[in-house]
Parts: structure tokens; sequence; C-alpha cells
């Protein structure tokens, strides 16, 4: 593996103003110098199609390559109807087909999920854990990442200015990195 460990950093949303892709954003300018992070969106991921599996599509062939050269990867989620969205369980199911050539396989990784309401994401995070528990995701375990109250964390700009949830990303992508530096070994 590199001597700087890069990270596939999928945004689980597809809004262009989506906390999902702020917080991923966040947390790449966070990021310790020891960890790279390649923050992923899914606009343009088109739907998983078995039939397809003989000569799939550029976007998949796009998407897999990029998660597959990562050492590690990182999950930024919004909860919808106490799971994850549609388009992350494709991008999930895109990048783990054909059976047997998932690119996800032994990757540590790391699951943070978001919601305005005070649960933080609660229900999406665990429903993504037990697909990544199947996937062999070797997922951070402490601390968790189920961020509430995220409707007033940015500004205009897209710039993270709650210095609570600054404090709280910091410590959580200083110690994924050390999750993944632990599984490099």
């Amino acid at each position: 593996m590199a001597s700087q460990p890069s990270t596939a950093v999928i945004v689980g949303s597809l809004r262009k103003e989506s906390f999902s892709l702020k917080l991923a954003r966040a947390l790449t300018a966070l990021a310790p110098p020891s960890l790279r992070l390649d923050v992923i969106t899914l606009n343009g991921l088109s739907l998983y199609n078995q039939d397809l599996d003989a000569t799939p599509p550029a976007d998949w062939v796009d998407f897999r390559d990029r998660v597959r050269k990562a050492d590690a990867v990182l999950f930024v989620t919004p909860e919808y109807n106490r799971s994850v969205p549609g388009v992350l369980k494709n991008a999930i199911d895109v990048g783990s087909r054909p059976y047997g050539q998932s690119v996800f396989n032994g990757k540590p990784g790391g699951v943070i999920s978001s919601s305005p309401g005070t649960l933080g994401g609660f229900g999406a995070n665990h429903h993504l854990r037990q697909s990544l528990v199947f996937l062999n995701v070797l997922v951070l375990q402490q601390p968790e990442a189920y961020i509430g109250g995220i409707g007033d964390a940015f500004d205009e700009k897209g710039e993270l200015v709650k210095t609570s949830l600054r404090e709280f990303l910091d410590a959580y992508v200083k110690a994924f990195a050390a999750w993944v530096a632990r599984h490099q070994q």
C-alpha cells in the first residue's frame, strides 16, 4: 500500500448542496497529511443491472476503479426513511458485483451519517454497517459518527462554522487515519 493511504469518500446524496457533500469536503480540509481523501459523488452512476456484468457501463468501471485503487473507504450519508438513500445502495451494488469481485473487500472503512434531526442518521448508519459487514469492510467502531442538527453547521458558502462539529470531525478523521494505518501493516 501507498505511504500516504488514499480513502475513497463516497457521498450518499446527489443534491448539489447536500450536507453529506459539505461534510466530505470538511473532512478533506481536516485530514492529517498522512491521509489523502478522494471525494466520490454518485451523480451519473447508472443503476446496477446484473445483465450488464459482462459488459459494464463506463460509469461502473470508473467508480469501481476509483474505489479499487483506494486503500480505504469512508461513507458519508444522509438518512432517508431510517435507511440509506437508494443511490448509495446502488453504488454498493455496483462496487460489489459481480459476486466475488467486490472492490470493497478487506478495506478499512468508516461511516458518517447526518440528519437535521437529533438522531443523526442512526438508522442509515446501522443499515449501512450491515451491508459493510457482508462486504468484508473493516469498519471503524469508535468513535461512532451520528451527526444530528446538521442544518446550521455550514454557512452560505458551504464552510463549516459549527465549532463543536469541527472539533468532532477533526478527532474522527484522525482516528480514521490511525485505523487505516493500522490495517496497512
